[in-house]
Order: structure tokens, then sequence, then C-alpha cells
């Protein structure tokens, strides 16, 4: 027997608990790992909730991301062995002791690094590449505004697009998370309770716009980021409020825009690993280099995630939250 993190009906964190769970051993393509630490993301506060949409084959449990030494390899995998220590992006079981995850969905951890920070940036690295990088292609010269600083993924694309030579706009709910916001490498940050994040990206673009947007919001920002983005410009939503919102046509064809909604945890597994792949190659280095740091508010011990998804949810954050288990 192991360990994990488990809830049995939606609800408020006192929901979750620390109980025994079946040792699963590995298919003929996973891995093995023995967790150390996990991240925690807003996706399983959703999905604790209730109102998150787990996809059919996902393991079982919260976490989306986590780093560990790998403890068992399935017989068709080559390229990971007993011993490795791994972070990984997960489709869910993170909060455990152990976990079973597709081996293209492993990253070695970086050079430096602890398995505290390792796994910090699995989920959100694949995130921020996944949709910058190669669906809004952002690259060095180019504009971009980031929502909500504070989060890991804010923290997280802020540093990379600052790391490949792009101009960085943010916004954020407090002046605290406007000041972290510039020490990662913002050029403008936009504390959003006090000021109108379309007026401030187009002052600082010079009327332009930005050529990308990330966005967390979802409906209630829709129209306001179309207004911020330039010519040609992408505006990519991964999460926030998926509710019924017009959308003005006319605007995207005047700016010859395009608008994507994608979600990391259902993709495919090929697609997963063909974007682990490319953060391996393009993103791991800056990690190395120092050019993108490890950003972490908190660590609890595993037992504790009712009180890590407490800290989430007051939004006093900035970065990541980390559970943590076995010797780390």
């Amino acid at each position: 027997m192991t360990a994990a993190i488990r809830f049995t009906r939606p609800g408020p964190p006192s929901v979750l608990r620390l109980v025994p769970v079946e040792h699963r051993a590995p298919g003929p393509g996973d891995v093995l790992i023995a967790v150390e630490a996990a991240g925690v993301n807003n996706a399983d506060l959703l999905e604790r909730r209730g109102h998150y949409p787990v996809p059919a084959d996902a393991p079982p449990g919260l976490g989306l991301e986590c780093a560990g030494t790998i403890t068992a390899v399935g017989r068709e995998v080559r390229d990971r062995q007993v011993g490795d220590r791994v972070c990984a992006l997960l489709a869910g079981g993170g909060y455990a002791e152990e976990v079973v995850v597709p081996a293209g969905q492993v990253l070695p951890v970086p050079r430096g690094l602890t398995m505290i920070e390792a796994a910090s940036f699995p989920e959100v690295a694949c995130t921020v590449y996944a949709n910058l990088a190669m669906l809004a292609g952002l690259r060095r010269g180019q504009s971009v505004l980031v929502h909500g600083a504070g989060g890991g993924i804010g923290s997280f694309a802020i540093q990379w697009a600052a790391a490949i030579g792009a101009t960085v706009i943010t916004t954020a709910g407090s002046r605290a998370k406007v000041d972290a916001a510039y020490a990662l490498g913002a050029h403008t940050a936009i504390d959003y309770r006090t000021g109108d994040f379309v007026t401030a990206t187009l002052d600082a673009t010079n009327g332009r716009g930005v050529d990308a947007v990330l966005d967390v919001v979802g409906a209630d920002y829709l129209q306001r980021n179309l207004r911020c983005l330039a010519p040609d410009g992408h505006l990519v939503i991964i999460g926030g409020s998926a509710t019924r919102t017009p959308l003005d046509l006319g605007e995207l064809m005047v700016r010859r825009a395009s608008v994507s909604a994608t979600m990391l945890r259902g993709r495919p597994k090929a697609q997963k690993a063909e974007i682990v792949a490319g953060v391996i190659r393009d993103v791991l280095p800056l990690i190395e280099a120092g050019r993108i740091r490890p950003v972490i508010d908190s660590v609890f011990p595993l037992a504790q995630a009712g009180r890590a998804h407490e800290l989430l949810e007051s939004g006093r954050t900035v970065g990541k939250i980390i559970l943590t288990s076995g010797a780390v």
C-alpha cells in the first residue's frame, strides 16, 4: 500500500484526506515515480469543487505535476531508467507518494534545482510553451500581455517571455504583486483593481497593442483583450469563466486577429509528449542558466493539502504552492 490525497465528495478544502491507496505498476510505456514534491494549481481547486472536466483516462486524485525519483519503468521505455531524478507533467494523481506517468511526459530535473523547485514548473512551463511559443508564435521583439502576474502561470510566463526577448505587460491584483512582476522582468505592470489595463497596454505599446495575450480570466475579459491586440495578434484563453459571451467578429477581422481556447490536461499523450520535448529543448536551458527561476510561495506536507488549497484560494500568493512527500 501507499498513500495519496483523496476526497469523496466535492466541497471545501477540508474534504481532502491522506488515505491508503493501492500500489500501481507502470504500463509498457510508463514510469513509476516516488513523489517527493507536487505542485498545486488552480485546476486542482476547481476539481475539488466539482467544477473541472476531468478526462476519462486521468489517474485518480489531484495533482498535475510532480518531482521525484523513478522506481520502475515499463518494458517499452528506453530513455528513462530506475534512479533518474525527474519531474513530470501529469493528467492527475500527483498529490501522492507515488504516481504512474507516460514516459513522454517526464523531464529531467534541471541542474541546480531542488525537488521542491523542480515540482513547481512542469505544468506551468508546458502551458506557457504550448500556448505562447507553439500556438501564438511569440518571439524576440514582440510583445505580450500576461494576466495574473501573481499566479504560477503568470510568474512563469513573465520570465519566459522576457528571457526570449519579448516585451511583457502584465496585470496583478495588488501593489505587492505589481512589484513582484517588475522583479520577474515585466516592462509594464498594471494593478487591475485601480487601473484600466486596456488603456495601460495601448499606452505602453504606443497605441499598437500586443502581439499575444495570455488570459486566465475568460469571458469577462474577452472584449477588452481584443482591444489590446495588435494587427495579426493572437488571444489565447487558458482558464477562467467559460460562460457564453458575444464575440465581435468585426473587431477580429479588422485586426486580422485570432482567438484560441485551450486546455492542457485533456490533450492526447502524443501532443503532451511533443510539448514536453519542446520544453526540454527550449525552456530547460533557460532555467539552468538562471534566466527563469522557480517562484515558490509556500511549502506544505502532503497531509496538509487542505491548508495549501485554502492559501491558494485566498489570492495572497505569488508563485507556486508545493506539497512535499518523503525526504525532500
